[in-house]
């Protein structure tokens, strides 16, 4: 009875503390609001609460909650017609601005050094990117909205300076953002499981009076909501038949599996440390040892991102094992080549679980019979099938920005600006007008230059990356790096078929894992 007593007052000591407290008010707050329960007004003083407490608890702990929160930050209502501002815009900019502040940062900002290649490459790829994003709003149709979108891109990357900085300096702080951004994921996943059980129970007018006009309504605005209503990727179509594209909090079923694989690499760092951490194991031996229950999530994962439907994920889970020999080669430790073996042993997962989600995808969802039981084959073989709908039309939008990279080589036609390579109105890049590939997106709105700035970071990521997983000293740390070479790899090869990195959600996580990576290889090389 005393245990009990004891496991009890501790868990109302964990709910006490401030962070715990403020993201359960959080959640609390934006599902009643997304399922009509109360008003969007409740938002706005959500988001001074938030605003209050990152400003008013220490920098570590905001940004700790800051990564926790990247799935359910929502839009704030200010008014009718301006309600899609997202609440991560302010949380990032506050802790920013504290952490330039309390850093005294502009007393430290190397001018010179930032314009090195050598002495600062990441930085000097960044600066080139910025340069050219803002030179091209020069050729830009649509300024203002050009202008929105170096700002939105500014707004993304200001987490990412301040994530560095407190890895680099803080001992065991890289373990406390991954548990966050494990409990921010495992509250995904269970919205997600929930989203798939409501598929059996209502109609498909009810799913979409539920999920897009109060749940999208409450996580982005009123526009983005009204998109999702008239077209969307929530759903593959077999003429009357239709199978649920799963998508839990995120706009949509593409960007909600890129967020998914960017997570694991911290599901692996915590699931297998115990199996690495004793003594130096052969791969053989590794594999005799239990990794931590956690692991179990792992295939909960893996079957989310197959049930999201899309295919290029599905297609991009054989990049990390084509990649995998170069990584080899610059692997210096045994036992890092060791852990590496035992991850991409693991993506063998992957293929098995088409095996639990064909039951899913043939069953019959939203009360519509399916009559065709082998409509999940069909979405298999479509893959590569060039004469495929999805598949003609994105060749047909990959010639038309080649054609436009090729005219406009030096500052594209302006960021923002793509839905002019289709002779399409601006507005059309708020519903998600793309290139249908991150690299050429990129080239076709910034120029060539900036294209090349973006792989230099990549590049110079995935190096640091790679020195991080061969010479750090902690098991964890190498995990948790061989876990983020191959899972960015994947989602950075889907985005030869799409360009869904520049979602905010996406991006973030993505730019999150990367300022780690960073900040662990910035400290690594001071230590040694």
């Amino acid at each position: 009875m005393a245990k009990r007593i004891a496991h009890h007052m501790q868990k109302l000591k964990t709910l006490s503390q401030p962070i715990n407290l403020i993201f359960l008010i959080q959640i609390v707050v934006v599902f009643l609001v997304s399922f009509g329960t109360i008003d969007r007004f409740w938002i706005l003083p959500l988001a001074a609460l938030v605003a209050t407490f990152v400003l008013w608890t220490d920098l570590e702990t905001a940004t700790t909650f800051f990564v926790r929160s990247v799935p359910f930050f929502v839009a704030i209502p200010f008014t009718e017609y301006f309600d899609s501002f997202n609440l991560w815009r302010i949380a990032s900019g506050l802790i920013f601005l504290r952490w330039f502040w309390k850093k005294e940062i502009w007393k430290k900002i190397d001018l010179r050094g930032a314009f090195s290649l050598k002495k600062y490459p990441f930085s000097f790829f960044y600066i080139i990117f910025i340069a050219f994003s803002i030179l091209s709003l020069a050729v830009a149709s649509d300024l203002f909205g050009a202008m929105k979108r170096v700002i939105y891109i500014l707004n993304l990357s200001l987490i990412a300076p301040v994530i560095y900085e407190l890895v680099k300096s803080k001992e065991g702080y890289t373990k406390e953002l991954l548990k966050n951004i494990l409990i921010s994921v495992i509250l995904v996943a269970g919205v997600a499981l929930a989203q798939i059980f409501s598929s059996y129970l209502v109609t498909i007018y009810d799913f979409m009076a539920v999920w897009g006009e109060q749940i999208q309504l409450a996580f982005y605005g009123s526009e983005w909501a009204d998109t999702v209503i008239h077209s969307n990727t929530w759903f593959a179509y077999y003429g009357p038949q239709l199978s649920l594209r799963v998508f839990s909090t995120f706009p949509d079923s593409h960007s909600f599996p890129v967020y998914l694989l960017l997570t694991i690499p911290a599901l692996l760092a915590f699931s297998l440390h115990r199996i690495f951490s004793k003594e130096p194991k052969s791969f053989k031996k590794a594999t005799h040892i239990r990794a931590s229950m956690l692991i179990t999530l792992l295939p909960l994962f893996y079957l989310l991102a197959i049930l999201s439907g899309t295919r290029g994920i599905w297609l991009a889970v054989l990049s990390p094992l084509i990649a995998a020999p170069l990584a080899w080669r610059y692997l210096k430790s045994v036992e890092a080549k060791n852990i590496l073996k035992y991850c991409l042993v693991l993506l063998v997962i992957f293929p098995v679980l088409f095996t639990v989600a064909y039951p899913v995808f043939t069953s019959s969802q939203f009360q519509i019979p399916k009559e065709d039981s082998a409509l999940f084959a069909k979405r298999l073989r479509s893959i590569l099938d060039l004469d495929e709908t999805s598949n003609s039309s994105r060749i047909v939008i990959w010639k038309k920005t080649l054609e436009s990279i090729k005219k406009n080589p030096l500052l594209g036609v302006g960021i923002g600006n793509y839905p002019v390579v289709l002779s399409q109105e601006t507005e059309y890049a708020k519903a998600g007008s793309s290139a249908h590939n991150l690299y050429l997106h990129i080239a076709a709105e910034i120029g060539i230059l900036g294209l090349i700035a973006v792989l230099g970071m990549l590049w110079i990521i995935f190096k640091r990356g790679l020195a991080v997983a061969s010479n750090h000293q902690d098991i964890f740390i190498k995990i948790f790096a061989i876990g983020f070479l191959i899972y960015a790899t994947w989602v950075l090869f889907y985005n030869l078929t799409d360009a869904i990195l520049f979602d905010e959600r996406a991006f973030l996580i993505f730019a999150v894992n990367a300022a780690i990576i960073l900040g662990l290889n910035k400290k690594n090389s001071a230590n040694g």
